[in-house]
């Protein structure tokens, strides 16, 4: 990712919804190194903010009792200027609003909403917290990435909503802001099960992919595509957790 700090329209944040909190602790934090705190507020829900350092990466989010009705999967949140225009902008582009705007006290506020495939992302708007202290440096985000059935579709809604560029080779597409690319599109084609529906998917920077995948394994999580060199681009993993939700690693030493 060639942004290096949360801007307005590029991802900012990623958190992860745990059926087990504590469980997704351990295997996170030692995956990436990661230190783990709880906000103690009643209303934050248990809401867990990973740090590298000093610097907030990512969040953990305990799904509790009703973890069988809500989705184990990561969700990339994206830094909005004016959240209220920006929902109003995933309506008319024939996007749904899966939870209204709402502020978060002292940080910001937030809406969730989905893509007209049904890719779900989040909205912030910082008041407080920006998001993401640190990008690119393993442990830490560093490329989102759209997994779609319907590419030409996605191009339009998500340059109409966020005004993004499309650099588009015959290999791979990629979204960027003011020059600086910070993710990719994937068709999903027949190699994908029918019931995989559309969604994004995080990358963090890792030190050494292959490395990870086997770390990945040994706390009981699953390769789910094995550590391999893109074309013309980093080493990828993509992985899942031992509860169920998938993520992407690559080579932090790939130059852009």
């Amino acid at each position: 990712m060639q942004l290096d700090k949360p801007v307005a329209g590029g991802p900012c944040w990623a958190e992860v919804g745990c059926p087990d909190l504590e469980a997704g602790k351990r295997f996170y934090s030692a995956l990436f190194g990661w230190r783990t705190e709880t906000d103690a507020r009643e209303e934050m829900g248990g809401y867990t903010i990973a740090y590298l350092a000093d610097a907030p990466v990512c969040a953990l989010v305990p799904l509790g009792e009703e973890a069988p009705a809500q989705p184990v999967v990561w969700y990339v949140t994206f830094a909005v200027a004016d959240l209220d225009a920006t929902v109003a902008k995933v309506r008319s582009a024939g996007g749904s609003v899966v939870s209204e705007p709402g502020d978060v006290p002292a940080m910001g506020r937030f809406a969730s909403v989905t893509d007209p495939q049904g890719a779900a992302f989040q909205l912030w708007q910082e008041r407080g917290f920006a998001g993401a202290g640190v990008f690119n440096a393993p442990g830490s985000l560093g490329w989102v990435e759209l997994l779609t059935r319907e590419p030409e579709e996605a191009k339009a809604f998500y340059t109409s909503v966020f005004g993004w560029s499309v650099n588009a080779s015959q290999r791979y597409t990629q979204w960027g802001l003011d020059g600086a690319d910070f993710g990719g599109m994937v068709t999903m084609d027949d190699k994908f099960p029918h019931e995989v529906p559309a969604h994004w998917l995080p990358y963090f920077a890792v030190a050494d992919v292959d490395t990870t995948a086997a770390d990945a394994t040994e706390a009981g999580g699953t390769v789910l595509m094995e550590p391999a060199s893109a074309p013309e681009g980093p080493r990828i993993a993509v992985l899942r957790d031992r509860q169920g939700a998938m993520f992407g690693v690559y080579g932090a030493d790939y130059e852009r």
